[in-house]
C-alpha cells in the first residue's frame, strides 16, 4: 500500500452470524439481495473451527487461527491453569489488524468497531461492546464499555441501557438486535468513520434453539434482514461501500455429546467440591475438553497419557474425528494454545461441558446464564428450564428477592442438552449451508472467497475510490 490518494474510502462491514446462500435463494432477505445484485455475493471457504472469534480474527487478521492464536471462543491457559471463554482483549489476537494495515494506506482514517469480539484493549477509535457490571454482592446489570466512555454515556441516554439480557439468554431476542442498529447508525451519521465493523448475532439464536428448518427462522431472517437495510441506508447516505458477511452455518443437530462425562469415567478427569457444588479441577486432571459447539480442545498433561486419551476419545459415540499435531497443522490451527487433541462431533451432534456423573451435584453456576465462569460453551443457556412449571413467576420471584437485597441465584436454565436443534463448529460439507459475503460493490468479483482473503479484499474497496 502506497501513499494517500484522496483518503480511504468508507466502508461498512455487516457480520450477519449465520447467513447463508440458502436463506437468499429462499427470498427471505430482500435488502441484502438487493445489496448482492448491486455488487455480488461469494460463498467463504470458511475458518477452521467455525467459531465466532476464530473466524473474526481470520477475517480481520488475514491469518488462520495457527498464525492469530484465536483457537476457539476460549481456551486453557496454561500459565493460569483455568478455562477462560468469551475474554475481550484484543491482545489475544496476534498480528496487524485490518484498521492498522488501513492506517498505513492512509494515516487519518478511524475506525469504530461495534459488537465485534476482542474489543476492548483495542487500537480502533470508537469501540461499543457488552460489559456488565458485577456488584460486590454478587448483582449483575447490563451495560456496555465503550471508548472513548463518553460515547457510552451518550448512546444509553439517547437509546437506553442496552438490553444485556435479551442479548443473550433464554430472552435473547429482538430488542438486542434493535439496539445495536441503532447504535451503529448514530455512530456512521455522527462520527464518520471509514471503517465501521458492526456484529449482529441475532440469527444465532433461534437456528440454534430451533435449527435452521425451526419455524420461526423465516420470521427471525426477515427481521434480521430488515434491520440490516437501515445499516445500508445509513452508510449510503454516508457515501460508504456495505459488505455483509457471516462465520458459519448452522446445521440441524440432535443432541450433545458429553466428552467430559466420558473421560471422567474413564479416570482421566478430576473434579473438587466445594459449597458451589462440583468443579472441573484442571490442575489435577490427566485430561479434560474445553467444549465449543461441534469442537472440543482437549489438553493432556502427561504424554504417557496420550494415546490411551486418543483411544478413549475415539470410542465415544458421537465423536467423527481426532486431530492430533499432524491433523491440527494440516487445518491450519495447530498454536500453543490448542489441546493435545481437537476432537470434532459428528454432523448431527455438539459438545456439552458437563462433567459431573450426578446432576443433583452439578455446580450452583450451572442453572445459570454464566458465560464466564462455565468451562465450556453452554447453548442451554438459551432455554427455560421446560421443568419448571410457572417460569415467569420464577423470575419475579428471584428478581424481588434481589432487589430486596437478598443473594440468590437466577437459576432458570436446564441441563437437558435435548432441546439444542442447531449447532456449528465443522466446516459445512457443502457451500449452500456455509458462510457468505456480500458486497455491494463489483470490484473483484468472485463466486468464492478464502476467509484469509477477506482482509485484503475489504482493503481493497477502502483503496479504490
Amino acid at each position: 500500500m502506497s501513499g494517500v490518494k484522496g483518503g480511504a474510502r468508507p466502508l461498512v462491514v455487516i457480520d450477519v452470524v449465520g447467513l447463508t446462500p440458502t436463506f437468499l435463494e429462499a427470498g427471505w432477505t430482500p435488502h441484502i439481495s438487493e445489496l448482492a445484485r448491486e455488487g455480488f455475493w461469494a460463498s467463504i471457504d470458511g475458518v477452521f473451527p467455525a467459531l465466532t472469534c476464530s473466524a473474526q480474527s481470520t477475517y480481520l487478521t488475514g491469518t488462520n487461527p495457527n498464525s492469530h492464536g484465536i483457537v476457539g471462543n476460549g481456551w486453557f491457559f496454561r500459565d493460569l491453569s483455568e478455562i477462560w471463554l468469551w475474554r475481550q482483549s484484543n491482545h489475544l489476537v496476534q498480528g496487524e489488524k485490518i484498521w492498522e494495515a488501513l492506517r498505513r494506506y492512509d494515516p487519518d482514517s478511524r475506525t469504530a468497531s461495534l459488537f465485534w469480539w476482542y474489543n476492548m484493549a483495542s487500537s480502533v477509535d470508537w469501540a461499543v461492546t457488552p460489559r456488565p457490571v458485577y456488584h460486590a454482592d454478587g448483582r449483575k446489570d447490563p451495560d456496555i464499555y465503550t471508548v472513548p466512555e463518553e460515547l457510552g454515556e451518550q448512546l444509553q441516554e439517547e437509546l437506553g441501557t442496552f438490553p444485556l439480557f435479551n442479548f443473550w439468554g433464554p430472552a435473547a431476542g429482538r430488542s438486542s438486535t434493535e439496539w445495536i442498529v441503532e447504535s451503529a447508525v448514530r455512530v456512521i451519521r455522527e462520527k464518520q468513520p471509514q471503517l465501521c465493523l458492526v456484529y449482529l448475532p441475532h440469527l444465532d439464536y433461534d437456528l440454534q434453539r430451533f435449527g435452521p428448518s425451526g419455524a420461526t427462522v423465516e420470521g427471525e431472517v426477515r427481521f434480521v434482514d430488515q434491520e440490516v437495510g437501515r445499516l445500508i441506508g445509513a452508510a449510503r447516505e454516508r457515501g460508504a461501500e456495505v459488505v455483509c458477511l457471516s462465520e458459519y452455518g448452522i446445521e440441524e443437530v440432535t443432541g450433545p455429546v458429553h466428552i467430559n462425562r466420558h473421560l471422567r469415567e474413564a479416570g482421566f478427569l478430576s473434579v473438587t467440591t466445594n459449597a458451589a457444588g462440583e468443579l472441573l479441577d484442571p490442575s489435577q486432571s490427566r485430561a479434560f475438553a474445553v467444549a465449543d459447539h461441534q469442537i472440543a480442545h482437549v489438553y493432556v498433561a502427561r504424554q504417557s497419557d496420550r494415546e490411551a486419551v486418543r483411544e478413549c476419545l475415539q470410542s465415544l459415540d458421537g465423536v467423527e474425528s481426532v486431530l492430533d499435531q499432524e491433523g491440527r497443522r494440516a487445518h491450519e490451527v495447530d498454536h500453543e494454545r490448542c489441546g493435545e487433541f481437537l476432537a470434532v462431533s459428528r454432523k448431527d451432534r455438539w459438545f456439552s461441558y458437563y462433567y459431573w456423573i450426578d446432576e443433583d451435584r452439578a455446580p450452583d453456576f450451572a442453572r445459570t446464564v454464566e458465560i464466564h465462569r462455565k468451562p465450556g460453551y453452554d447453548p442451554v443457556e438459551l432455554f427455560l428450564d421446560p421443568q419448571i412449571a410457572f417460569p415467569k413467576w420464577a423470575i419475579l420471584r428471584r428478581l424481588m428477592k434481589k432487589k430486596c437485597g437478598f443473594r440468590t441465584l437466577m437459576d432458570v436454565v436446564g441441563l437437558d442438552g435435548s432441546l439444542v436443534r442447531g449447532s456449528h463448529g465443522r466446516l459445512a460439507d457443502d457451500s449452500k449451508s456455509g458462510p457468505i459475503l456480500v458486497s455491494g460493490s463489483a470490484v473483484e468479483a468472485r463466486d468464492t472467497i478464502r476467509a484469509t482473503e477477506v482482509q485484503e479484499f475489504l482493503l481493497g474497496i477502502m483503496r479504490n475510490r
